[in-house]
């Protein structure tokens, strides 16, 4: 998907989920951490980063277990009062990165519990109409299903 996609998506999501813009921005922020560390092709030659694209930096793992530890971190430490919002920043940041790696995984293969293999499927081609027809059908499924969650 590119940039603006995973960004709305993921955006949408979250603040259906939460019902805070704050926390959709940083999930929207969090959202393009896996293609922002790998560059672009411009910067390394499209033959070397296509190479690299969606390889080690959309392993669901590099986000998932420092979630987990955020998550976890009230249990653990007199401090965390101290890092509140940091820890939420942290938080939302990783669980953007996770969603952007699913909605990849609708448009290619992605890592899945080991770095080397891969799951996915192709259901459209990055950039097409139908990576936006179904951005556009996923948030307004996702903002129907928050109005019969929420009456």
């Amino acid at each position: 998907m590119k940039w603006i996609t995973h960004e709305v998506v993921t955006g949408v999501v979250v603040f259906a989920a939460f019902d805070d813009p704050l926390l959709a921005v940083y999930s929207m922020a969090g959202s393009i951490i896996p293609d922002r560390v790998e560059g672009s092709p411009g910067s390394s030659g499209w033959s070397s980063w296509r190479s690299r694209h969606r390889g080690w930096s959309h392993w669901p793992m590099l986000y998932l277990l420092p979630l987990l530890l955020l998550l976890r971190l009230d249990e653990y430490t007199v401090y965390a009062h101290l890092v509140g919002e940091l820890r939420t920043i942290g938080i939302f940041l990783c669980l953007g990165a996770l969603l952007h790696i699913a909605e990849d995984a609708l448009c290619g293969k992605v890592p899945f519990i080991l770095p080397w293999q891969k799951i996915g499927v192709k259901l459209f081609k990055v950039g097409s109409f139908l990576e936006y027809l179904l951005a556009l059908v996923i948030v307004l499924s996702v903002y129907v299903l928050r109005l019969l969650w929420t009456t």
